[in-house]
């Protein structure tokens, strides 16, 4: 019997130990990449558009193992300067569900000088979260989101006219996150629109995140 014992607490022992290495290996994977993370950029394009990935960004961004559904890596909390796939819409594409130039919340989406709106699952970039793209000078921020991004890392970018957002397109940019968003609130916002699949799916990823301790939450939201 103290032989079956001693060999059960080996084993737990040995969980826990490789457990352990492991969420150490994964911090310390995650501190190495913030700490290479290139400073964001100051230079202007000027054509409005996103200017290409950095050698310094591009270089972290192939460290990265876990993609998307399109491909795209994705990034640990700590590494705010990322490679991300950006996409546009607009209100004037008149798609069905949509009310006008109004976000999801009912406010309205913003386009101009200073600050300009954009969509993302709220898994991944929580509602009110601020970045600005290389070679832009607004801020942009989290107001929206879209069904199509659910389970991606992708960020939709608005556009007030469908010549815009045809300009823009489908393009690789490089955005530099300012501050994350409320995570407790997106899972509130998200609760309340259940009924909806893709709200079902984000509201369950990020429950997944903060579950595994993936994200800095204040504890009222843990």
């Amino acid at each position: 019997m103290k032989s079956i014992l001693r060999s059960s607490c080996m084993l737990t022992f040995s969980v826990l130990v490789l457990s352990f290495a492991s969420c150490s290996s994964s911090n310390l994977i995650s501190s190495e990449l913030a700490f290479d993370a290139p400073k964001p950029r100051t230079e202007i394009s000027k054509n409005g558009l996103p200017l290409s990935p950095s050698a310094a960004s591009l270089a972290v961004y192939n460290k990265l193992e876990k993609t998307d559904k399109h491909g795209y890596k994705t990034y640990p909390e700590e590494v705010r300067t990322r490679v991300v796939r950006t996409t546009s819409y607009s209100d004037k594409e008149n798609e069905k569900g949509a009310v006008g130039r109004k976000n999801c919340t009912g406010g309205i989406l913003k386009y101009n000088s200073k600050v300009r709106s954009a969509a993302a699952d709220w898994s991944v970039y929580p509602i009110g979260t601020k970045f600005r793209v290389a070679g832009l000078p607004q801020i942009f921020v989290i107001d929206d989101m879209g069904s199509a991004l659910t389970n991606t890392n992708t960020i939709d970018i608005y556009h007030p006219s469908l010549s815009l957002m045809r300009k823009w397109g489908t393009k690789k940019a490089e955005i530099t996150i300012i501050e994350y968003g409320d995570y407790e609130r997106s899972l509130r916002l998200l609760k309340v629109r259940s009924k909806y699949k893709h709200c079902r799916g984000m509201h369950a990823s990020l429950q997944k995140r903060i579950a595994n301790g993936e994200l800095k939450l204040p504890v009222a939201a843990r």
